[in-house]
């Protein structure tokens, strides 16, 4: 039997980043993916390929009205075999990433659907049979899947779901999508920029819930200018499936109504995949659906780490990544920085495009702060204009006691990229002073944040 280091169960963008790291440190490190290739969701379900498809978008309505910018582009169709082409392009050469990387960091992998034998041994069950390896450390990374509920179960066809859309090679022509997250807003975006009627229903009172109010309004208001129909507050009780596509029955706060579509996208959410892994048997302990780990991500078993989406944190491929390399140097002895999640970027690549980081303005209230808002309108800005996207804003919460900044909102354009800034100010506890005193390089859409933060004095300069 073959003995590790550490052996990693999964290969996403936790479970790869860990035993990369792994690697550096010169531990013998055991990957274990049940697909045949590496990656997991995040690069051949989610996070890379759904940008592929946005970046498409993007550059079909740049060209929709690039007669404003003095470029005359007539006959532009949109082809989605070849759509779908380059998305897949894209995904095998970074997955071919991947792969060189364990080769280069001399990580073994396994393809086989790991399981837990005891603490130390992993049964792996392939194509080919069934192999076991120990291993004195080993960590969860098996990632999420998309949840269904009971009314509204995929079929492939007219109710999808975001694994299956991502395959389809038409746009329908009218669309509902069934939760108003990062997922479920992004593909109502792609699908409105290639010539759907998107319908988008969220149970909650708004677009986004997790974002600040301020920009879930500008989000709304924002998708209705695109031709898009928002629903909040209301709820899915019924999908008929038709020959024409399916026939969903809604509850609205004004009553109810029925919506005929051509197809549904369900996007209400994602469950830990920890099916078969046998975890539970040998001690480790769960916190409700999820696996319970300390601030090291250690679970209740010493030897065993969790990382990634089968743990209560964030949902997020950049979170796994770093609970990865946290994980790893934990369990190597290095010394170890744990994790501010306060500090992690959220960010939704829709049209227009949503990130923040820290508090909202509501929840930092809450928490007892005496707070001021800056907020800068990018309609203000000249790069902005040049770029002919306008709408959107940056918002700056802070503490009026200590002058700290608690939060950063935006929407609009490049706002994920924008983001890093503010996450790194979050993290190293910055003033709004510090910001309003960097100087920000002219034209950018940045200098957005600087007047933001002047804003917060009420001494933005240019509004």
């Amino acid at each position: 039997m073959k003995e590790f280091d550490v052996a990693i169960i999964g290969s996403g963008p936790g479970g790869y980043v860990a035993a990369i790291r792994a690697g550096i440190l010169g531990l013998k490190t055991a990957l274990i993916e049940k697909d045949p290739f590496l990656g997991g969701t995040c690069l051949h379900r989610g996070c890379i390929p759904t940008k592929a498809l946005l970046h498409t978008a993007e550059l079909f309505d740049e060209i929709k009205k690039s007669r404003e910018i003095g470029i005359d582009v007539s006959g532009a169709t949109l082809d989605m075999t070849r759509v779908q082409a380059r998305k897949q392009a894209v995904v095998d050469k970074f997955a071919k990433g991947v792969a060189f990387l364990m080769k280069k960091r001399k990580v073994e992998v396994f393809t086989g659907l790991g399981s837990f034998v005891d603490a130390n041994t992993i049964r792996i069950a392939g194509d080919g049979g069934a192999e076991s390896i120990r291993a004195r450390h080993i960590i969860i990374a098996t990632g999420s899947a998309p949840a269904h509920l009971p009314h509204l179960k995929p079929n492939g066809t007219s109710i999808v779901d975001s694994d299956m859309i991502l395959k389809m090679t038409d746009v329908p022509a009218s669309l509902a999508v069934i939760g108003s997250g990062a997922v479920g807003t992004e593909f109502a975006s792609v699908f409105a920029s290639y010539g759907s009627e998107v319908h988008l229903i969220e149970l909650l009172p708004r677009l986004l819930p997790i974002e600040d109010e301020e920009c879930s309004a500008q989000l709304e208001r924002s998708l209705k200018a695109r031709g898009m129909k928002c629903y909040t507050s209301t709820e899915v009780t019924e999908a008929q499936v038709t020959k024409s596509g399916v026939t969903l029955s809604l509850k609205k706060p004004d009553g109810t109504a029925t919506l005929d579509v051509t197809r549904v996208l369900v996007a209400t959410g994602r469950r830990p995949v920890l099916d078969g892994l046998n975890h539970e048997a040998i001690g480790v302990k769960m916190n409700g659906r999820f696996v319970a780990v300390d601030e090291f991500n250690r679970t209740s078993v010493p030897n065993i780490y969790a990382i990634g989406d089968v743990t209560p944190s964030p949902a997020l491929a950049h979170v796994a990544s770093r609970e990865g390399v946290l994980a790893v140097d934990h369990l190597a002895g290095k010394h170890v920085q744990t994790i501010n999640y306060r500090a992690v970027p959220n960010c939704t690549y829709s049209h227009p495009e949503v990130a923040s980081v820290g508090l909202t303005e509501r929840a930092a209230r809450e928490a007892g702060y005496d707070v001021r808002v800056g907020k800068f309108p990018f309609s203000a800005l000249a790069k902005a204009m040049i770029l002919g996207d306008t709408s959107g804003f940056v918002k700056i919460v802070a503490d009026k006691r200590y002058d700290e900044v608690l939060g950063v909102h935006i929407i609009g354009p490049k706002a994920t990229e924008l983001i890093a800034e503010a996450t790194l100010g979050i993290k190293m506890e910055t003033t709004v002073e510090e910001v309003a005193n960097t100087i920000h390089a002219h034209p950018t859409l940045a200098e957005a944040m600087l007047e933001a933060a002047h804003g917060v004095y009420g001494e933005a300069i240019h509004i």
